[in-house]
């Protein structure tokens, strides 16, 4: 495929296309809504305009039942609508790709500039345990890759798959090049009517409904459980940057950040995560050869409370916040950091 110049929510509308997007269900909201207006076009994709996010994820869930590949896309606001039926989605175990495109919040917030605030929310949003998994590119080309992959890796876990962006990356434009050899997970699962297909949001086995049997719904999470870092450990996708000289420090950023923080890679290790959740242990493997994390995120902490819980030690934090991402502020504030490390 030649060279393209796309803007990030461009190409994760291509990426969709070549994973086999059949259905979509969306509403507008800024800074997803080039995803929507780009689908529009697409004349083998059946494009709904919903009233809101709750129907919108609503129609993606029936749609998927239904037998197609399908996907939604929203920001912060929306995202929190949707939770209810994320877990839904997760106990009757419905494959779909939910972009996340986010902006600064809470409530309408900011809506022209990023942030990275809906971390926590992708993994405890919904009630109950269950167990997402959620990718962040950083770049045009991964948001095409990646999309692609958040569809395989739905197919194959049969579960919503988040895909994070943010208004920095997602209204990105660069040139790339999309590779066209890509493995393309197909349903293999029947539609409902098919057989003796059933769905239920109650906790069941493989035949009904149980709802006051303790010991199946153990297995039952369980399984699910299981289910899904296995899939996960097969996208295990990270990058982990190591200093060409000696350093006792190592800097974790991801998404619109890190490609900051690639700047800072001849003074300090650099980890970017790209599967964000679940976290398996290469990252403690590499943390442990640092006597300093830092962790720079556009929040107040919400990936690195995740990264002490897994390390078991204190991280210093750089909250990045209100959507400015700027270079000087980030090397003084880095710079007093490290004195006081």
């Amino acid at each position: 495929m030649s060279k393209q110049l796309l803007q990030g929510n461009q190409a994760i509308v291509l990426g969709a296309e070549v994973a086999g997007l059949t259905f979509f269900a969306g509403y507008p909201i800024t800074p997803a809504s080039e995803i929507l207006h780009n689908l529009v076009s697409r004349k083998k994709i059946k494009v709904l305009q919903m009233e809101d996010e709750i129907s919108s994820l609503s129609a993606v869930i029936g749609a998927s039942l239904a037998g197609l590949k399908s996907m939604t896309a929203t920001s912060g606001p929306g995202f929190s609508l949707m939770q209810e039926n994320i877990g839904l989605a997760h106990m009757m175990e419905v494959p779909l790709v939910i972009v996340n495109v986010q902006r600064v919040g809470p409530s309408t917030g900011m809506p022209t500039l990023p942030a990275q605030g809906d971390i926590m929310q992708c993994i405890y949003g919904s009630h109950g345990d269950y167990f997402p998994i959620v990718f962040y590119p950083n770049s045009v080309a991964e948001l095409y890759t990646h999309t692609i992959t958040a569809f395989n890796a739905a197919e194959e876990s049969l579960s919503p798959v988040i895909l994070l962006s943010d208004g920095y990356i997602s209204h990105l434009y660069e040139t790339i090049a999309p590779p066209g050899n890509f493995v393309i997970k197909n349903r293999e699962r029947l539609p409902l009517g098919s057989g003796n297909r059933h769905f239920t949001g109650l906790s069941h086995d493989d035949s009904q409904p149980k709802t006051s049997d303790v010991d199946n719904y153990r297995r039952l999470i369980a399984r699910l459980r299981e289910k899904q870092l296995r899939i996960a450990g097969q996208y295990n996708y990270y990058e982990y940057i190591e200093c060409p000289k000696k350093t006792d420090t190592l800097l974790i950023s991801y998404g619109a950040l890190s490609r900051v923080a690639y700047y800072f890679k001849n003074d300090f290790s650099l980890f970017r995560p790209i599967l964000m959740f679940p976290v398996f242990d290469d990252l403690k493997r590499i943390a442990s050869q640092y006597e300093k994390i830092i962790v720079m995120e556009m929040n107040t902490g919400q990936y690195a409370r995740e990264i002490e819980r897994l390390l078991h030690r204190e991280v210093t934090l750089i909250p990045i916040l209100g959507g400015r991402i700027s270079l000087e502020e980030i090397k003084s504030v880095l710079s007093e950091v490290i004195k006081k490390c």
